[in-house]
């Protein structure tokens, strides 16, 4: 494998950005290629048998751009296509949901989490058999907040109706006296200042995006396969592609990334 080949992220749509974020961040010298299914958005609420199909696709589309790793920026696909994406594409492969599993699990003082996501990953009931893993007698509380997301795509990340929509939703967390909360869809670490402020600063908010990112770094060091430094002339650094509306895709994450994504190619994905 070559070491200098790039990592392949993919997600539903932007939300997967905040891992690519915190990628670039923490190893600036690895390559990315990045898909984003932006005509098939959201995933949470489709059904397991239909994002297994999407990410098997996604990910025959990322090995003709011979990556060296898979990251499932996605919670919902975390839960239910990690299998089938680990049969398709025979790299190493993570997911964002096994890495926040384990930090709120080492985090929690009371032993009561809470877990907020798409409808899909919380039925999924992955996170709480994940938590368990590490700990039987954590308690988990799981909430779907479907409308997290339409608010961050709206960019209305400090409005005053996103306070109200996140109040409503986390009020019941706070009955349940969580003292650690699991930012579970990669969308949610855009709205983590106005969550905080709803939770106070007495819980304890777990970004899996960025212990993703820790978990890659050192999968990559465990298999002496982290880039040495090298890009090769006529290569771009981040490659971006969508399955819809480019435009729109560009100026999300060029609002939320240290660099541009003004490359974006749209890809038939139905083809793979």
């Amino acid at each position: 494998m070559d070491k200098n080949a790039p990592i392949g992220i993919f997600d539903s749509g932007v939300g997967g950005l905040t891992v690519a974020r915190e990628i670039m961040r923490q190893m600036p010298e690895e390559r990315i290629v990045y898909f984003g299914d932006t005509a098939r958005v959201p995933y949470g609420s489709k059904s397991r048998e239909t994002i297994i199909k999407y990410s098997r696709q996604i990910v025959r589309f990322l090995l003709t751009k011979q990556v060296k790793a898979v990251v499932i920026a996605c919670n919902t696909a975390s839960a239910y296509a990690m299998d089938a994406v680990e049969e398709v594409c025979k790299l190493p492969t993570i997911g964002v949901v096994k890495p926040g599993a384990r930090v709120a699990a080492e985090a929690t003082q009371n032993q009561r989490i809470g877990v907020i996501g798409t409808e899909g990953t919380i039925s999924s009931g992955l996170y709480p058999a994940l938590i368990h893993q590490f700990d039987p007698q954590i308690e988990v509380i799981g909430k779907a907040c479907p409308l997290f997301v339409p608010l961050v795509e709206e960019g209305w990340l400090h409005d005053p109706l996103t306070e109200e929509v996140v109040k409503r939703y986390l009020d019941s967390m706070k009955q349940e006296k969580v003292d650690t909360l699991v930012l579970g869809c990669t969308h949610y670490p855009l709205l983590r200042s106005m969550i905080r402020k709803v939770m106070g600063e007495g819980v304890n908010l777990v970004n899996p995006a960025y212990e993703t990112a820790v978990g890659l770094r050192r999968m990559l060091e465990f298999r002496d396969m982290t880039n040495e430094g090298r890009l090769d002339e006529g290569v771009d650094k981040y490659q971006f592609y969508v399955s819809d509306s480019p435009e729109r895709f560009q100026a999300f994450a060029d609002s939320i990334l240290p660099c541009t994504a003004e490359h974006t190619e749209v890809v038939n994905i139905e083809e793979y």
